[in-house]
């Protein structure tokens, strides 16, 4: 049986809603973050060497890496392509960009703004924390919100022109970028972006979503 090796608040979420997209059956191994680093227990680095989360194992089989998980269990699992556009139509190139530019090019820049909202914070010494506010101010107004604003312009205009982020058909690249789109909307980021947020409200109504949040909660990014 399939064992999601799932952390608290993070992006194995996905991979319990790409299963439960799927119908098949798996097991949760829960792993709480450390409440003063948030990081992984230690534990998980038991599972595999760098200790992250996401990370399965499938009988003798360990993935880790979102996209790499989602692809072994799009090959191996969808026998139906329930979750994948047709190989070598226009769609499934779509399909291919989105899957792997969401962990490439849009989850840095929020991962970044989120490490920088927090150099004002513990455990940042107290008496470092005034530099801190002002070197992050100064950093997410010049470089970090510019760049997150031109890449939710592109996925604004993508999904005014189809209703899922590579086309018609809801797919596995879906599921992928429901993380950046959380990551905004747990901060209101989603403002101003109907087609967003449209996309967004589609991924909640999901009955496999719901299910999927049920057993490892929804993902929450706020500062």
């Amino acid at each position: 049986m399939i064992k999601v090796h799932h952390l608290e608040n993070s992006r194995s979420q996905r991979v319990l809603w790409l299963l439960e997209e799927l119908g098949i059956e798996y097991e949760v191994v829960e792993y709480a973050r450390d409440p003063e680093t948030m990081l992984a227990p230690p534990e998980l680095k038991q599972v595999h060497p760098l200790g992250k989360s996401p990370v399965i194992t499938d009988d003798e089989i360990t993935v880790a890496e979102s996209g790499a998980i989602i692809d072994y269990l799009i090959e191996r699992y969808d026998t139906q392509h329930l979750l994948v556009p047709t190989p070598g139509s226009d769609d499934h190139r779509h399909y291919r960009f989105w899957l792997h530019y969401a962990e490439g090019s849009a989850m840095p820049l929020l991962v970044m703004k989120l490490v920088f909202s927090r150099l004002g914070k513990p455990p940042v010494p107290a008496l470092m924390r005034p530099i801190g506010n002002l070197f992050a101010s100064g950093v997410k107004r010049k470089f970090l919100d510019p760049q997150i604003r031109q890449h939710m312009e592109f996925w604004e205009g993508v999904l005014a022109k189809s209703r899922w982020f590579a086309g018609e058909q809801f797919t596995a690249a879906d599921i992928q970028m429901s993380f950046p789109l959380l990551a905004l909307d747990s901060r209101n980021g989603l403002e101003g972006s109907p087609n967003l947020k449209g996309c967004l409200t589609r991924m909640r109504e999901r009955s496999a979503y719901q299910r999927a949040t049920k057993k490892g909660g929804e993902f929450n990014l706020s500062e």
